[in-house]
């Protein structure tokens, strides 16, 4: 096993233990048992990914993954205690945005024919193992929040924050479909081929689709923190994790070195990227 392989490998453990670590330090037996389903669902599905060399149902095994995890915490309080209307508004709005981003990103990639961010990682068994299970992480880190609350002796607790948090998850949801919405349809255009998009929500925010998905998970945090307690506390570094994954990790960090390459030598590039904030602020 060369360097590079073991180092693969040495991450997907890590970032396996740190999921699973905030999963046990809820002391809640169902949320530490659906993390580990979170990834073995990853580490299944990335058999088949790796034998077709295809990235095609990634972004959607994503979304079937958080789909799962919630229905399997809600059905679970559902046998024990029976309905519960937070837990049916909170599960539910993560569901309907999973749906929604799942859909789109596959629909995306299907027509775009690939992924190329993919494109060096799927030849690589253990780098491509590697993804899935930071695919896992990302599930199981982002929903913590959530599916603690929901796996509480109570359930998630109908009261002001929990409307508070729906409000924040519904405007942050709507940024995100309409900034997605609006770049599809400036894409489509033949017109702004080699293009960067600068109209819309983008005239406003240079990732307003990022500036979306920290939103609505900022209100899933707020929708659940009142069913937390002790050590459960742990779980509100969701929006951060969050946070961090988007800005300095994967999306924006990638996206504008991208931006850069293809149009940075434009001075209507550089007046862009001068006049408009990254995310809301500058």
């Amino acid at each position: 096993m060369n360097k590079n392989n073991l180092i693969h490998l040495i991450l997907s453990l890590i970032a396996f233990v740190l999921a699973y670590s905030i999963a046990y330090l809820t002391g809640i037996d169902l949320v530490k048992q659906v993390v580990l389903y979170a990834f073995l669902i990853q580490w299944v599905l990335f058999i088949p990914a790796y034998i077709f060399q295809t990235e095609k149902f990634y972004d959607l095994s994503g979304s079937f993954t958080y789909i799962f995890v919630i229905c399997y915490v809600s059905y679970s309080f559902y046998l024990e205690n029976g309905i519960n209307i937070g837990n049916i508004i909170l599960g539910g709005a993560i569901i309907i945005w999973a749906i929604r981003l799942g859909s789109f990103l596959f629909f995306r990639i299907h027509n775009a024919g690939e992924d190329k961010r993919f494109r060096n990682i799927k030849p690589s068994a253990t780098r491509f193992f590697m993804t899935w299970t930071l695919q896992g992480m990302w599930v199981s880190i982002c929903s913590a929040c959530a599916l603690t609350a929901i796996s509480t002796s109570e359930g998630v607790q109908v009261n002001s924050l929990l409307y508070v948090g729906l409000a924040f998850f519904l405007i942050g949801f709507l940024i995100e479909v309409v900034a997605d919405s609006q770049k599809s349809k400036f894409r489509s255009n033949p017109e702004n081929k080699n293009k960067f998009v600068n109209t819309g929500l983008w005239s406003l925010s240079r990732h307003p689709n990022y500036l979306g998905e920290i939103t609505l998970w900022l209100g899933i945090t707020i929708m659940s923190i009142s069913s937390l307690s002790g050590w459960q506390f742990v779980t509100l570094i969701s929006p951060i994790f969050t946070y961090i994954l988007l800005v300095y990790v994967s999306g924006v960090r990638l996206l504008e070195a991208s931006g850069r390459k293809k149009w940075g030598h434009l001075e209507s590039y550089q007046d862009y990227l001068k006049k408009t904030p990254s995310l809301i602020f500058k």
